[in-house]
């Protein structure tokens, strides 16, 4: 645990960490803050064991309870409080030698929707909190482990609510400038475009602002520097900058390409699908879109023609049935081609 301290303090202070299980103390840790003159300007790090330590999955998001507080003596200047998971997101080979996602150690397929973050009501920003988490609830109540954030930064309150409720996260991140070159349904290897030094160092601050606004929710569990070619450029070197950013989480090398040997995760799109990428050895293995159902239900889109959709049904025991007949040949790809993961497009769009 490390806590930044700033301000103006006249006292000898130390830092106290606590750690809950709900209501029960499991760990403390008390370390000094040291002052210098006036101006406290110090970082204080703790270390706490928990012994047998309730990890978090989709299935049991347990979280623990983090209480940090400045004191001065017995007396309590300030605190703060928050909360932590304990999870591991990792790759490892099976018995093929292909690269597994992992949870925990153990493998763990991941399903879930592309989710741009739409609103009837408010295009990109959700009327309230309780809209936000009614999209987790149903999320998980479809059958999904997982949503892939598309080119969208949530407030943080949806990040919240997918580490108390357990939703796995993909975090995109948004697009910019022009794009590559592309053709689809999964790129060409090696395409990249050229930014300009100051579209470049734009990029960079806000991937990095991006990743060091969201690391501490164990809901994300992988980074998405690029989508299909849009804004792609130096990928080796952003992709080895991402990973260099959070070396706790893995990084999806360009989903949908153009790809280069770099990054955990090899990310093929395909509509309506669903198909595997070529099996490689030094990347898992994922389907990074695939469906493109579309349902236009009336009194409920922007325009009455031109829907989104690669494919449109009338009616929604028709869309049903397409969706499960596509999500019915991905246990034959997790077999024989090593999937690791498969992101249904999409939950919403204008």
């Amino acid at each position: 645990v490390a806590a930044d301290l700033y301000g103006n303090s006249d006292a000898a202070t130390e830092v106290e960490v606590q750690v809950f299980d709900g209501k029960r103390e499991v760990a403390k840790a008390n370390v000094a803050a040291t002052l210098v003159g006036k101006q406290m300007a110090v970082r204080s790090r703790a270390k706490l064991a928990l012994t047998k330590p309730k990890l978090w999955t989709p299935d049991s998001p347990d979280l623990y309870g983090l209480k940090i507080s400045l004191r001065n003596g017995r007396k309590e200047v300030d605190q703060v409080e928050s909360y932590f998971g304990m999870r591991k997101i990792s790759l490892a080979r099976d018995e093929q030698g292909r690269l597994r996602m992992c949870l925990n150690n153990q493998p763990y397929f991941q399903l879930g929707p592309l989710d741009q973050g739409f609103w009837p009501d408010g295009l990109y920003t959700a009327p309230t909190d309780e809209a936000l988490r009614y999209d987790i609830e149903m999320t998980k109540k479809l059958g999904f482990n997982l949503a892939r954030k598309h080119v969208k930064v949530e407030p943080d309150r949806w990040y919240y609510w997918c580490d108390k409720l357990g939703l796995l996260v993909w975090q995109d991140m948004p697009s910019g400038d022009r794009s590559a070159e592309w053709h689809g349904p999964s790129g060409g290897d090696g395409k990249e475009m050229q930014r300009s030094p100051e579209s470049a160092e734009i990029y960079e601050r806000e991937l990095k602002a991006l990743i060091e606004g969201r690391y501490n929710h164990p809901c994300i569990v992988t980074w998405v520097p690029f989508n299909e070619g849009w804004g792609q450029f130096d990928t080796v070197r952003i992709l080895n900058l991402t990973r260099q950013l959070d070396p706790t989480r893995l990084v999806d090398g360009a989903s949908g390409g153009n790809h280069f040997p770099a990054g955990d995760i090899l990310d093929h799109h395909q509509y309506p699908g669903p198909a595997a990428p070529p099996t490689v050895t030094d990347r898992a293995m994922v389907l990074g879109e695939f469906g493109g159902l579309g349902l236009p239900i009336k009194g409920h889109t922007w325009q009455d023609e031109k829907n989104w959709g690669y494919r449109s049904f009338t009616n929604a025991a028709a869309l049903t049935k397409a969706y499960v007949g596509l999500v019915e040949q991905l246990p034959g790809l997790i077999r024989s081609n090593g999937l690791s993961a498969a992101i249904y497009t999409q939950t919403s769009d204008v």
